[in-house]
Order: structure tokens, then sequence, then C-alpha cells
């Protein structure tokens, strides 16, 4: 099962060539950060901030080959958490084909951020997520999040999570059937 997410906020690590994305369930239970390098998270930012170059960025040329091969992105979900490592798929469009394509969460989100397609998260990663709060995640936990990222290192995140139960295994094929449309939810 997937729950759609939104970019809370990117976070820079500076003095560290690192940033940290926080994605938020819409549900507001959860937080999850991916840590990401720097010209992914500076692609995140320039992008949600709306500016603009006069030359395409690495993820806007992806985005500009996409759809010039007749596809659409319609989706990115973030679909695992093994050894420490976020793993993503990105769905594209082209005619009736749907084509799932492995890649970083860090792409993934810069492409989509540029497409303004959905964004969904794996329950299992969700769930290896330890929650903030008790009720919905309010502004004032996200600002605590946000200032504790900024001195706590992956492997200090990572530590504390539980495993995925064994043998399991992201089945993109089960994706299709979670999602909703717009109409069918409250956002």
């Amino acid at each position: 099962m997937i729950k759609e997410a939104k970019i809370s906020s990117v976070v820079s690590l500076f003095p560290l060539p690192q940033y940290v994305v926080v994605l938020e369930d819409l549900e507001k239970t959860r937080l999850v950060p991916i840590w990401i390098g720097v010209h992914e998270g500076t692609a995140i930012a320039l992008e949600m901030q709306k500016e603009r170059f006069p030359r395409p960025l690495t993820h806007d040329l992806l985005v500009n080959i996409i759809r010039a091969m007749g596809g659409q992105v319609e989706k990115v979900v973030i679909s695992d958490l093994k050894d420490n490592s976020f793993y993503a798929i990105l769905f594209i469009r082209q005619g009736d084909r749907v084509f799932e394509m492995d890649a970083r969460p860090s792409d993934s989100l810069a492409i989509a951020v540029r497409v303004h397609c959905p964004i969904f998260i794996d329950e299992k990663v969700l769930q290896k997520c330890p929650p903030l709060s008790s009720g919905p995640i309010s502004s004032e936990d996200i600002e605590k999040f946000k200032k504790d990222l900024k001195n706590m290192t992956p492997e200090e995140f990572f530590k504390g999570l539980e495993e995925a139960p064994p043998n399991e295994e992201p089945n993109p094929e089960s994706y299709e059937d979670d999602e909703t449309s717009e109409d069918d939810e409250d956002k």
C-alpha cells in the first residue's frame, strides 16, 4: 500500500555538501528524511523557488527528453529502504504503456517537482520512520525535526530504524491499485 506525500522542506546541511529532503505523508503522521547530494538538493530547491535558467539543467533535460518521446511522468514512489538507502520508482506513461524505472529518490523528486506529479511513499517505508508526535504533525514538530537534522548524520537516523520484514520486496504492480484519484481524496 502506498500513501501520497509532499515535499515538506529541503534542508541544507552546510558546510557539508549535502541536503536532506523531508517528505511528509498527507495524513501528517510521518516525516521521511532522505539525505541527498548537493546537486540534487539544489535542483529541487531551485525548482520549488521557481528559479529559471536560460539553459536546461540536468533534470530539466530529462523531463524534456521524456516529453519529446511522447512520455509523461505519472508518479514517483519511494518504494523501499534497505541498508540505509532509499529506493524509488519513476512511473512514465507513453501512450497506453507504463514504464517503471528504478531511480534514486533524489533524481525522482527533482523530476517530480518539475512536472508536478504525485509523490507516494510505500507504507513499509513509513513504518520504519518513527512518528514525531502522537497526533498530526504540527509546524512546530517540523521545525524541531529540521533543526535536529542539521546535527544528525544519516547513520544516527538509520541506527534506530527497525528492519523490514524478511523477503518483502517492493511490488510496483501493487502501486497501481493503491492510488486514488484527486476527486476521491481530500487534500
